[in-house]
């Protein structure tokens, strides 16, 4: 596979955004060095391996006798969240608990890598939390027992604010071992002026005014998930003749001439140069470019549907302060906190409720303050409304190497070739 395709999707994704580099990692995060990093460090580790979905037995045993120590150390990426850390703070005043927060996770391959050896043997990795996404690597901590069984008892903001698409994701069951810290989204970004009105990903393969203007992402996994929703399926229920099919749609856009070509996070320039039309893009982004440069592209999810991602919580089963952990967790579920978190990283909003609060707040300041703040707040980039979230689905899960590469193989060459 190519360096260009093969490079870990954190290092493309929301490169527009205040946190450079940070990027969802998708199904195949890391691809550029994952195989040898899971091979040198064994994927399945030497500790118990857990199931998808804890079982009760299993929390009450890793809870029982654990305590607040006044401790946190949390694992966190670059620029994802305010500098000056304002609900860090607000979380020390209210508890007393001490945060050590570091920026220490850059891609999910080699973040694994790291600390796969510790976890192996039983060892604290020197964090009681971390922020992960919903990954390969996410099935590989989870399925070698690296994660914590939450406790959802200790966690009554996250039940009562959380929206309903966070609690019931594929990836992790009943929110057995996670809850999400922010998300994004996957769908078409276009010009209106150019255009007119698109609706679907149907757009991308029979609209004639697109011929010659359309960007699909060089990324395989993003580019097989609308080849597989065109088909009309699911992408994580998708099996090998699903990708199949998918693939043949995608070479079928390419031989019409739709394709103007498949980029990386170049896609936005493309898309403000007018080099293309419509185009894959990711919300966050769009967002950015509309609020950086006073321009207008319109961003939808399909008809067909779009896909989510998103960034977790978990607590590493060796934490030596796991109370104070999840104690964190459940703060940032607390209305007013997510709010804050979400005007700084203008990701999408776990707690649809902050919405509310982001407003009532711009309502209490003035001028380009107040304009600001109500960007925020009423875009659909940040807060989706629950139609959007309906048609919003999952990436494709592997469980094995052997799918990963017969899924690379599937879709390279419609980029390469």
């Amino acid at each position: 596979m190519s360096a260009s395709n093969m490079s870990d999707p954190t290092l493309l994704r929301g490169l527009t955004q205040r946190r450079f580099g940070r990027r969802d990692a998708l199904r195949l995060s890391g691809l550029a060095g994952m195989g040898a990093a899971l091979a040198a460090c064994g994927v399945q580790g030497q500790g118990t391996e857990a199931p998808a979905s804890a079982e009760p037995d299993a929390v009450a045993k890793f809870w029982n006798g654990k305590v607040k120590n006044g401790t946190l150390n949390f694992a966190g990426w670059p620029l994802y969240m305010d500098p000056k850390r304002p609900e860090l703070k607000k979380f020390t005043a209210k508890t007393g608990i001490k945060v050590n927060y570091q920026e220490v996770i850059q891609e999910m391959g080699p973040w694994f890598a790291k600390v796969q050896p510790q976890l192996s043997a039983g060892q604290s990795i020197g964090y009681d939390l971390m922020v992960i996404t919903n990954s390969f690597q996410f099935t590989q901590f989870r399925d070698s027992g690296f994660l914590a069984p939450l406790d959802h008892s200790k966690l009554p903001n996250y039940a009562k604010n959380a929206g309903e698409a966070y609690k019931k994701e594929a990836f992790d069951p009943g929110n057995a071992y996670s809850i999400p810290y922010a998300s994004g989204m996957t769908g078409i970004a276009y010009d209106e002026s150019k255009t007119g009105p698109i609706t679907g990903l149907a757009d991308l393969w029979t609209n004639p005014k697109l011929k010659g203007k359309v960007g699909m992402f060089s990324d395989i996994q993003e580019l097989a998930n609308f080849g597989l929703l065109k088909s009309g399926v699911k992408p994580a229920d998708s099996t090998e003749d699903d990708w199949e099919k998918a693939a043949q749609e995608l070479k079928k856009q390419k031989a019409d001439g739709f394709v103007r070509n498949y980029y990386d996070q170049s896609y936005i320039e493309a898309l403000g140069s007018g080099e293309v039309w419509a185009t894959q893009a990711w919300s966050g982004d769009i967002f950015q470019k509309n609020l950086s440069d006073n321009t207008n592209f319109k961003f939808i999810i399909p008809a067909e549907g779009g896909t989510i991602w998103t960034d977790n919580f978990t607590i590493p089963v060796t934490a030596k302060n796991p109370v104070d952990a999840i104690m964190a967790m459940d703060f940032f579920y607390e209305v007013a906190n997510a709010s804050t978190l979400a005007e700084y990283i203008n990701y999408v909003c776990p707690v649809p409720a902050a919405q509310a609060d982001m407003r009532a707040r711009a309502a209490k300041l003035s001028g380009d303050d107040k304009d600001a703040l109500l960007d925020v707040a009423d875009s659909k980039l940040v807060y989706p409304t629950a139609a959007e979230y309906a048609k919003l689905h999952y990436y494709v899960s592997f469980e094995a190497t052997s799918e990963q590469q017969k899924f690379q193989k599937t879709f390279e060459p419609i980029v390469l070739g």
